[in-house]
């Protein structure tokens, strides 16, 4: 198949010039990896951030101070998973933007909180955890439901307000032109040093919190003589699955990212459009991987939430009741009108209990 690409002019701004170069995107290459990430995660994430936020709501009532964050966390990743379908037509689309100005804005504004709510929370979920098992005594006037909402709410305005210079950046301006949206195809000091504090405080700070929390926990797990083996190897699994999953979905975009951003101190690089050939197709990827967060988020933390997973087992084994009761009322009626038999009183209905398969 003949690849398409795109001649896109970038506006390389210095401190003593202005510098128009025209650099060839070859936008096929990034069309189906993205669109099957895309898709994938939409099915995946729908469902299981739904049963999240359901399962979640009844631990909050139940002042469960984990709950409140995780809920923070799927209602943020149900609000991203609904501009998937957008993002899916823009780049089938051939990267051109269908829609106006402003909802590739607020579509991007949407992408960019995300990402950076996701990790704030996750950090919170880390930090809760760390606190919880290591100062288990002490904590229980630190890890109150009021506490927990307002830093997640907190989360959510600071990084809403750090990102609405989104809807006065050029690259949003999909209406005109060739119709990109947010494409890396301008740099300036601005972008830079956005890039340069979206890498530091939005990744390595939250990295190295991560890594320690969950070190944390581990050791003192480990250490602890009343937990059986195969109840220490799970909170293993989950502390290295943690920052294993983290960096997948993040580090590579944020690599990039910082790539790009030290590439502006170099016009040169930038007028031999070495970004644009060379790393603009992982960078569109790498934004593809960040969205796994999103779907895999609702399974990690909150199957692996003991009061959780008795809910579900409570919720399965009342279901399994009701439908074998159900069955069983309508074979007593069926066998008392075929056998000419006298309809059983409701004390006389046989009682059955949920497998345990079930």
């Amino acid at each position: 198949m003949m690849q398409e690409s795109t001649v896109t002019p970038s506006i390389l701004t210095t401190m003593n010039q202005t510098v128009k170069v025209h650099c060839e995107i070859s936008f096929e290459d990034d069309r189906v990896p993205l669109m099957v990430l895309y898709i994938m995660v939409f099915i995946i994430g729908l469902p299981a951030n739904l049963a999240t936020v359901y399962l979640t709501l009844h631990q909050v009532c139940h002042k469960n101070v984990l709950g409140i964050y995780l809920l923070s966390l799927s209602v943020c990743d149900l609000t991203y998973l609904f501009t998937l379908p957008l993002w899916t037509v823009y780049v089938n689309k051939n990267h051109e933007w269908p829609w106006s100005s402003m909802a590739c804005k607020v579509t991007g504004f949407v992408f960019f909180n995300n990402m950076y709510i996701s990790i704030f929370l996750l950090c919170c979920v880390s930090i809760d955890r760390y606190v919880a098992v290591v100062y288990a005594i002490e904590s229980r006037g630190l890890r109150q439901k009021k506490i927990a909402a307002l830093v997640a709410f907190s989360i959510y305005m600071v990084v809403g307000l750090s990102h609405t210079p989104v809807f006065i950046m050029p690259e949003g301006n999909a209406a005109h032109g060739n119709r990109r949206c947010f494409e890396p195809s301008q740099s300036s000091a601005v972008v830079t040093g956005f890039s340069y504090a979206r890498v530091c405080i939005g990744f390595c700070i939250p990295l190295a919190i991560l890594v320690f929390t969950n070190r944390a926990i581990l050791a003192n797990v480990q250490a602890s003589t009343g937990l059986k083996p195969h109840q220490k190897e799970k909170v293993r699994y989950l502390a290295v699955a943690v920052v294993v999953l983290f960096l997948i979905c993040f580090a590579p975009y944020h690599i990039i990212l910082l790539l790009r951003a030290i590439t502006f101190h170099f016009p040169k690089l930038q007028e031999k459009c070495h970004f644009e050939q060379y790393i603009y197709t992982p960078y569109k990827i790498s934004l593809g991987l960040s969205t796994f967060n999103s779907a895999f988020n609702p399974i990690l933390y909150v199957l692996s939430s003991n009061n959780i997973r008795q809910e579900i087992r409570r919720g399965m084994a009342s279901l399994c009741n009701k439908v074998n009761l159900s069955h069983s009322s309508q074979h007593n009626m069926n066998s008392s009108k075929t056998n000419s038999d006298p309809i059983p009183t409701k004390g006389d209905q046989m009682r059955t209990t949920c497998p345990t398969a079930c």
